[in-house]
């Protein structure tokens, strides 16, 4: 849903906005929420970054985070589920994770939701690749396939079940197939 206040809001504007539930962000400056997610979204959204954290958090390599607000480059998205270098995870002066990110993600994941728009989702993750991220994902679970971006590249699609999923160099002990990924919405 985009939201066309009578007058365009700033960044700084937007950031002092509450909440709202699902997540809107900012783009261009237009506030456009996020669809709710469903069944199929909901399920890839808790198992992939349990998944993913449970190879590079404890040796404090990486840490994956849902539903995470990333404000950079003119923009404040929320992408379903943000991968960060532990070293470069904003920190409280007690060590604990801060609540503002200013910062792009290492690693985007979005998981398309039913009627919503593919170009919105890819412009994000094309803005965060432009920012420095490393690795981008757009999974679509209609079509059982992962749209994978890497800054200066092609993008490639993965929907061959025994495929296994690229990931940043960061997370190369990460392991995950096409099918695998898929399977948790078979449980």
């Amino acid at each position: 849903m985009v939201q066309t206040p009578t007058q365009k809001l700033t960044l700084d504007e937007f950031l002092q906005l509450p909440e709202t539930e699902p997540a809107s962000e900012y783009i261009d400056g237009n506030i456009i929420q996020k669809p709710m997610p469903q069944g199929e979204h909901s399920v890839l959204q808790t198992e992939l970054p349990s998944a993913i954290n449970f190879i590079v958090k404890p040796k404090q390599i990486a840490r994956a985070f849902t539903e995470l607000r990333c404000t950079f480059g003119g923009r404040s998205i929320v992408p379903d589920i943000s991968v960060f270098l532990w070293n470069r995870i904003p920190r409280q002066e007690n060590g604990g994770v801060a609540n503002i990110f200013s910062i792009c993600p290492d690693w985007t994941i979005e998981i398309l939701s039913p009627n919503q728009s593919q170009t919105k989702v890819t412009k994000n993750i094309l803005h965060c690749l432009q920012y420095g991220t490393q690795m981008g994902w757009l999974i679509d679970s209609e079509e059982r396939s992962v749209f994978v971006y890497l800054p200066d590249k092609p993008t490639v699609i993965y929907d061959v079940a025994d495929t296994k999923l690229p990931v940043p160099e960061f997370a190369r002990d990460f392991h995950l197939t096409v099918e695998g990924l898929f399977n948790w919405l078979l449980e």
